[in-house]
């Protein structure tokens, strides 16, 4: 019985600082959200690039890569791809689990449909979320089978605080692409909505 209840005490202890260190992490996040986005609030930043015909390809799963895709292509007039997997993702622990042993093997999810055309098209913006600290694995499938011929790409995340490795990673597997600098976006509340489209904006202009 005593046994019983010092394992209790101690899972109990466990979660306390866990949830501790959680919130101590959100804390820290959201001074960094506010300091980065207090440089882009204020009146609408003009579009001003020209980009020539552009093409956004994305993978997303809960809607903040797809968000940021949409706002691109209200700017530029972009066509757009959406990547899909032919075994639907959702989050669970599972799911996680699953992504790590992707990965670590290499074997990513099939994608369904036939491949985005990318010829005809000056500019290439590609987004995904991160996953364990890189690429989602929909897209690093993509970039496996891709071939960008010499196009000028444009890599840009979503993500909750940090991008981890993605740019790295996807540098270095984007086959034959001139990569052009990219942008992170980290998952915001609305009220920053005005400040993304500004700091959107200002990241196209500076592709010009």
């Amino acid at each position: 019985m005593m046994m019983l209840k010092y394992v209790l005490f101690v899972l109990a202890a466990a979660a306390v600082i866990g949830g501790a260190i959680g919130g101590i992490h959100l804390v820290k996040v959201a001074h960094r959200n506010q300091k980065e986005m207090a440089s882009f609030q204020g009146a609408p930043v003009p579009y001003t690039a020209n980009l020539g015909k552009t093409l956004v390809i994305y993978y997303s799963m809960t809607g903040h890569t797809q968000d940021i895709a949409r706002r691109i292509q209200q700017r530029t007039g972009a066509d757009v791809y959406r990547l899909e997997t032919e075994e639907p993702l959702k989050a669970s622990p599972a799911f996680y689990a699953k992504v790590k042993k992707q990965l670590k093997t290499g074997q990513y999810p099939r994608l369904a449909g036939p491949a985005p055309e990318l010829d005809g098209y000056d500019v290439i913006f590609v987004g995904a979320p991160v996953w364990w600290y890189t690429a989602a694995t929909p897209m690093l499938a993509f970039l496996q089978q891709t071939d960008f011929k010499g196009k000028k790409v444009v890599p840009f995340s979503t993500q909750g605080s940090n991008y981890g490795a993605f740019f790295e990673d996807f540098e270095k597997n984007a086959r034959n692409a001139r990569i052009v600098t990219g942008a992170s976006f980290n998952n915001l509340g609305d009220e920053y909505n005005s400040a993304v489209d500004n700091k959107i904006t200002a990241w196209l202009n500076a592709l010009n």
